[in-house]
């Protein structure tokens, strides 16, 4: 059984990184399973790439940065990613994607596949699965819905766009979708109940099949380290009350929550009298110092952290992870700390609540509540039994979400796919 996966980029962005860590959980239960991308940013042997002489690389480069200078003139200053699949490229030919058993496409935007594009890869009469890290497979081009609900009968009157209307691009864009993925014999992964759910609502894929698997991540990797040998390789202070968090673009991002963040933290402080100089805030992420909001306690940016390593280091080092992401699939950070034994205090949000336990391993606070996701933090900071909430939280993934249990998921539903496939 070969099984081909189709992904944009390697290791960049939460699709990139899953992808990458499916692949190597299933290469090893002994499947031969290939990653292919349409741009690789540096060399990787553990990854093909699609455009890999001077033309193809810059033809791709080029698809990227149309697609993006698209977005920015035709959508309004919202921090809410929209692509519009102009530019593509059709791999139905390549011998990579020929010689698989099974396509497994994960996030291909970006100048990478367009509806067009996929439907071509039906005409190799091979099963094909798609894995859903956000909305964009079903909506009109946005990839974070928050509370729209045209993907529910079709896109149209965009709120995203300079200009919108019954006939905009939202709406070509979900008819194209609707005309290409109609016809295909697609089943899809949706790695949370949440986007299970959604897929099934939506009027694009309401009689697909759909599936439920999470994401994965290497438990070896991402394992925890004591507290003080962790901040002492870090050279954090170890008496303080550690908090961390990831991405931090602005203080108006919206789909990562930052303004809440800021006001939580600002109402742990205020609310339960803590001393500012017992407390210290880690944030990690592709922003540097100047370009983070301020925060009211000691604040260490460690910028972007591409060492999985040092990266787990960082989480074991930390007393709780704060995740005010308002809306999310199933955010690797999550499962990231959760593995390094660090609790979490979340919004009820998205895909979080299949890994957050409200009071077992961290605290899923009421959406959009700073007050309390502040009383989260502080259920943390004074949790009787700290090493009791460290083990529960390591216990979660490594029962439900270790790379040999979501791998061996992935290889039954090939299985099945291929035992129930009429050849041409």
């Amino acid at each position: 059984m070969k099984i081909v996966h189709l992904n944009t980029y390697a290791g960049n962005g939460g699709a990139g990184r899953a992808c990458m860590r499916l692949n190597k959980a299933l290469k090893a239960k002994g499947l031969d399973s290939e990653l292919a991308v349409n741009f690789l940013f540096r060399a990787n042997p553990e990854v093909q790439n699609l455009s890999k002489n001077f033309f193809s690389k810059f033809f791709a480069a080029l698809g990227i940065i149309l697609e993006r200078i698209t977005a920015k003139l035709f959508t309004k200053n919202v921090p809410i990613p929209f692509s519009f699949p102009v530019w593509g490229k059709d791999v139905s030919e390549h011998p990579l994607v020929k010689s698989a058993d099974i396509i497994h496409l994960h996030w291909i935007n970006h100048a990478f596949l367009r509806p067009q594009d996929i439907a071509k890869l039906s005409g190799l009469n091979k099963p094909i699965v798609w894995t859903f890290h956000d909305s964009n497979a079903f909506t009109g081009g946005c990839h974070v819905r928050y509370d729209c609900d045209h993907f529910l009968k079709e896109c149209g009157n965009c709120p995203i766009l300079n200009y919108h209307g019954p006939d905009d691009s939202s709406h070509r864009i979900w008819q194209k979708k609707k005309n290409a993925y109609s016809k295909l014999d697609i089943t899809i992964i949706a790695p949370s109940r949440w986007m299970a759910e959604s897929v099934k609502n939506s009027s694009i894929f309401a009689s697909a099949k759909v599936v439920n698997i999470p994401n994965t991540l290497d438990t070896d990797v991402f394992k925890p380290t004591a507290k003080l040998v962790a901040r002492a390789k870090l050279g954090l202070d170890p008496g303080k009350f550690i908090l961390m968090s990831g991405f931090m673009p602005s203080r108006k991002d919206l789909h990562k929550g930052t303004p809440y963040l800021i006001e939580a933290i600002d109402l742990f402080i205020k609310n339960h009298e803590v001393s500012t100089d017992s407390v210290e805030l880690l944030v990690f992420g592709n922003r540097d110092e100047k370009n983070v909001p301020e925060f009211s306690i000691p604040t260490t940016f460690l910028g972007t952290i591409s060492d999985d390593e040092k990266l787990a280091l960082c989480y074991s080092a930390a007393d709780v992870f704060l995740a005010p992401s308002l809306e999310d699939n199933l955010p690797n950070t999550v499962m990231e700390s959760l593995a390094c034994g660090t609790p979490l205090a979340a919004f009820a949000t998205g895909g979080i609540p299949d890994m957050v336990k409200h009071k077992h391993n961290g605290y899923l606070a009421e959406y959009r509540s700073s007050a309390d996701l502040a009383a989260g933090i502080a259920w943390i900071y004074t949790y009787p039994d700290k090493a009791e909430l460290n083990f529960n939280a390591r216990q979660t993934i490594v029962n439900y979400f270790s790379e040999g249990t979501i791998a061996g998921q992935h290889i039954e539903l090939y299985k099945s796919l291929l035992d129930n496939h009429v050849p041409a």
